[in-house]
């Protein structure tokens, strides 16, 4: 009996390990958890295998058909991820099949790329989208970004950049939303909704990164990879607001930032990549650290050396090493002299696998091979594109309704450096952009208008430098017209990274060539394509219209030549300060009210204190009238929500999009608040003379709440204001 009981016993022991075999190891299980498939890779990992796993190399520059196969070789099987500057899916499959396939474990390697506003359909800069204050659009554009990186081996974007911005002259505020929290918040989470869709695991997603965490938009005299001196209630008040809301969107990355915050880097500080985003809310995905960023904690002067670089930025937080290999070249030797314990080595791991495998990278490793056509510049997402080129462009000033263009218009005189301009209106970080694929203002024109009317073209002059030698061709092909369209703008080398300015004007050649074509008397209509707020004190009294179309993109010219034509109603409000001239700087909207505001007191002395713009300014064809706003109550309890309600009416002849923006005032706080600060808006397309209500639900502790310096909500009784148009309702808030 004792025999065949053994027998037995060694029969279902080896049929157990024969079904754990045939399997497999639970990490490879796509029906186990994924925690249980973490824990379970991460303990059959060497050391080795873990380091390289927190490590970012780069591949793609060099895409010679010669040298591929060299290149693959020289790219360690068990890199945790590359910044892939290829778009070529094959050659990306090679690389995975080398991690899957070569490496010990078969762990998928994770793909980045910067893809910012658009892969190859690129949509307007992210100051213009901001601009539309359409975040269903936008979600929609970057779900093309995501459908197009997907398929060309991208796994995972550099973006959305969510920095407040309140100083033009930083060029990195074209790659954000703007100067106002809420408004990155909105339409940060309305970017990662469209690069991750409903499931990361989806085919067409990408995973999303939060940049630059944190304060990274104050650099020091918009001086970029400056120092910034924020305080703690500035930090939690203003910088942290967009990045909350992202996070709990589910956003999977997040980058650490360049700047030194107030001594402590973005990449060394664990106040913010852990007891904040770690601690407080719970963020389960990884940080990265920005380009070569932890290598520069030596010039920032908080570390000795490239080992204790490594050893702050890893225990202040940042899990992955973007190119500098710091991690690989000195952790072991760090793990040896137990400044850095295994625990956290195998916290960082899991954090980086979890990603991965959320993405579905270890059950479906391949980017999928279609052709270009069916990957790139589809008429659907180019559709997008140009829809949310057209919601972007903003009306500044429109006298004497000189445009729409009307029937009498039977010559235009098409002038400046970017009437024909392609490349330029692509803007920064247009990812695998091409400058053939843009539509000009030159070709959406002519589309738009065709043999009806005569374009007469002209340069005029170069973006800068002196030659005057194109004004007298202009002059002449404006005083056949009548009218002139006057295209200026930068270059897009003069925003995005490492492109600040002293001055935000446009240089002197441009503004020369106005004033010259000022003086034949005809209309003059200034196009203004830039990544930034421009200074315009010398330029807007030269003009009879204005239109700010940023950098839109592919799709510009015919967006533009909609708005001029009166095809389209512009339906865009900025969303960032236009300041008079460069001196203002800062002016945003929701400034502090000074100490002595009446009678001027504490202005300048030499130039008006109001810019030129305000934040929320945007010109339509037709007239909105605002009816009177109205309060579901005038005192309410912290518990209770209140309504308030405005009717808005179409009151011009065509039709037109409206966009309401809310703002709240509590003119008496224990800590002191914005004049305003903007809480909601909405767009309602209104055809002419029809009505609709427009409103806003007013949850007090969301809504009139404030946060102190480590980041508490508070919400005290008292008298607010809801600020909607030119109008200020108060109410009460009691116990």
């Amino acid at each position: 009996m004792k025999k065949i009981t053994s027998i037995l016993v060694l029969f279902f022991c080896i049929q157990i390990s024969y079904t754990t075999q045939a399997s497999g190891p639970v990490y490879k299980d796509k029906n186990a958890p994924i925690e249980s498939r973490i824990k379970d890779l991460v303990s059959k990992m060497n050391l080795d295998e873990k380091i390289l796993q927190l490590n970012q190399y780069t591949a793609g520059l060099n895409t010679n058909a010669n040298n591929i196969g060299e290149a693959v070789k020289a790219i360690p099987a068990e890199i945790g991820s590359l910044i892939y500057f290829s778009a070529d899916p094959v050659w990306r499959n090679q690389i995975q099949k080398k991690a899957m396939e070569e490496s010990r474990l078969g762990i998928p390697i994770l793909f980045g790329f910067d893809v910012i506003h658009g892969y190859r359909t690129v949509y307007p800069i992210s100051l213009g989208q901001a601009c539309s204050w359409d975040p269903a659009l936008v979600t929609e554009a970057a779900a093309v970004a995501a459908r197009e990186a997907k398929l060309s081996g991208v796994d995972w974007t550099f973006s959305p950049m969510i920095d407040v911005a309140r100083d033009p002259r930083w060029g990195r505020v074209a790659e954000g939303y703007g100067e106002d929290p809420y408004t990155n918040a909105v339409f940060g989470v309305a970017t990662v909704k469209g690069y991750q869709g409903k499931n990361l695991n989806d085919p067409y997603s990408v995973a999303a990164c939060l940049k630059h965490f944190v304060a990274y938009g104050m650099s020091e005299g918009g001086r970029d990879y400056r120092y910034s001196d924020v305080s703690r209630q500035s930090l939690w008040e203003t910088y942290l607001v967009p990045y909350e809301a992202c996070v709990k969107a589910g956003a999977a990355t997040l980058m650490s930032s360049f700047n030194d915050i107030s001594g402590v880097p973005g990449s060394a500080n664990p106040y913010t990549l852990t007891e904040i985003l770690k601690k407080r809310w719970k963020h389960d995905g990884f940080v990265v650290s920005d380009w070569d960023a932890i290598n520069q904690l030596i010039n920032q002067g908080v570390a000795a050396d490239r080992k204790e670089a490594g050893l702050k930025a890893f225990t202040a937080g940042v899990e992955m090493d973007m190119t500098d290999q710091i991690y690989a070249q000195n952790f072991k030797q760090l793990i040896a002299e137990k400044k850095i314990s295994m625990a956290k080595v195998d916290e960082a791991v899991s954090r980086v696998l979890r990603v991965k495998f959320r993405l579905g990278l270890f059950d479906k490793p391949y980017s999928t091979v279609v052709d270009e056509s069916q990957r790139y510049l589809t008429p659907e997402s180019k559709a997008i594109a140009q829809r949310l080129s057209a919601e972007s462009m903003v009306l500044l000033k429109n006298e004497k309704n000189t445009l729409p263009l009307n029937s009498g218009v039977k010559q235009i005189a098409l002038i400046g450096p970017m009437a024909t301009d392609k490349e330029n209106l692509l803007g920064a970080w247009s990812a695998n952009g091409k400058e053939s694929d843009v539509e000009s203002i030159s070709e959406g024109l002519n589309k738009e208008f065709g043999t009806s009317v005569k374009i007469n073209l002209a340069k005029g002059c170069g973006f800068d430098g002196r030659d005057e030698s194109g004004f007298a061709e202009a002059i002449a092909a404006t005083q056949k017209s009548d009218v002139v369209l006057i295209c200026l703008g930068e270059k897009r080398g003069w925003s995005g990274e490492n492109a600040s300015r002293s001055s935000i004007a446009l240089p002197v050649i441009q503004e020369k060539l106005v004033q010259e074509l000022r003086n034949t008397g005809k209309p003059i209509v200034l196009i203004l394509s830039n990544g930034r707020p421009l200074e315009l004190v010398r330029l807007e009294p030269l003009a009879d219209a204005m239109v700010e179309i940023w950098q839109p993109g592919v799709c510009g010219g015919s967006a533009l030549a909609g708005i001029l034509s009166g095809r389209t109603n512009p339906s865009g409000k900025l969303s960032m300060t236009f300041p008079l001239s460069t001196g203002q700087i800062p002016t945003y909207y929701d400034m502090r009210q000074s100490a002595r505001p009446t009678g001027g007191q504490g202005n300048y002395q030499d130039i008006p204190t109001e810019p030129l713009y305000w934040f929320g300014h945007g010109l339509s064809y037709t007239t909105f009238t605002y009816g009177t706003a109205k309060l579901s109550a005038t005192k309410i309890k912290k518990t209770e929500k209140l309504t308030v309600e405005v009717e808005v009416t179409n009151s011009g002849n065509v039709k037109g999009t409206e966009t309401v923006l809310w703002y709240i005032s509590d003119p008496a706080c224990s800590i002191s608040r914005p004049m305003k600060e903007l809480k909601f808006f909405e767009k309602k397309e209104l055809t002419a003379g029809a009505k609709t209500t427009f409103k806003f639900e007013i949850d007090p502790m969301r809504d009139l709440s404030f946060v102190d310096s480590d980041g508490k909500h508070f919400l005290e009784t008292g008298d607010f204001y809801v600020l909607v148009n030119k109008q200020k309702v108060k109410f009460e808030v009691t116990e």
